[in-house]
């Protein structure tokens, strides 16, 4: 029986990473993956890339695309063994749904990888929805600059200094900084 997951986590953790390697072991193994992310991420074009420097080609998908229709069309002629979808926060809650009906309709695992909450401190609505819906959570971790876990995002500007915005920002640490919830409240983004 197929599941959907959620691989959660502050930024810079090696979920992108991760996400690789289990492709990579799906087709070591002459299995089919469908790697999927959302095309409101442009830092990297059509690829998933990790910071270590590993990459692979994704399917973009735009926030109105029915996943279920974009899933049965990547599966004419082969048989799709897994579904793995980088930056998952940015997904609707629609899609949610539609993976979880994928994973439920045609036995098909779904590894979602994404940010809880953004760097207001907010969560995003899909994470809300993932939480709600996925069979597992794994959280992936990371760690502040004073050496705790570093739970929260915080995005900063061009001076190094905590600020907050609109809900999507794309950006890599030129804009944002893994901290722990203590610096994230402080607005302490570095010693």
């Amino acid at each position: 029986m197929s599941s959907l997951h959620f691989h959660h986590s502050a930024m810079n953790s090696g979920k992108s990473t991760h996400l690789l390697q289990v492709a990579y072991n799906y087709e070591e193994r002459g299995m089919s993956v469908l790697v999927i992310k959302p095309n409101i991420d442009t830092r990297d074009g059509d690829f998933v890339k990790a910071r270590i420097g590993l990459s692979r080609p994704a399917v973009m998908f735009s926030k109105d695309e029915n996943l279920i229709d974009l899933f049965l069309s990547y599966s004419i002629g082969s048989k799709r063994d897994c579904i793995l979808v980088d930056e998952a926060q940015f997904m609707t809650i629609e899609q949610v749904k539609q993976l979880a009906k994928i994973v439920d309709d045609y036995d098909v695992p779904v590894m979602c990888y994404g940010l809880m909450s953004d760097s207001n401190g907010n969560m995003f609505d899909a994470s809300r929805q993932l939480v709600v819906m996925a069979e597992q959570l794994v959280e992936h971790k990371t760690i502040c600059w004073c050496g705790s876990k570093a739970s929260m995002n915080m995005r900063i500007n061009e001076d190094g200094e905590k600020i907050l915005g609109d809900q999507v920002c794309i950006g890599g640490n030129d804009k944002f900084i893994s901290v722990c919830r203590k610096h994230w409240v402080s607005g302490k983004p570095h010693p």
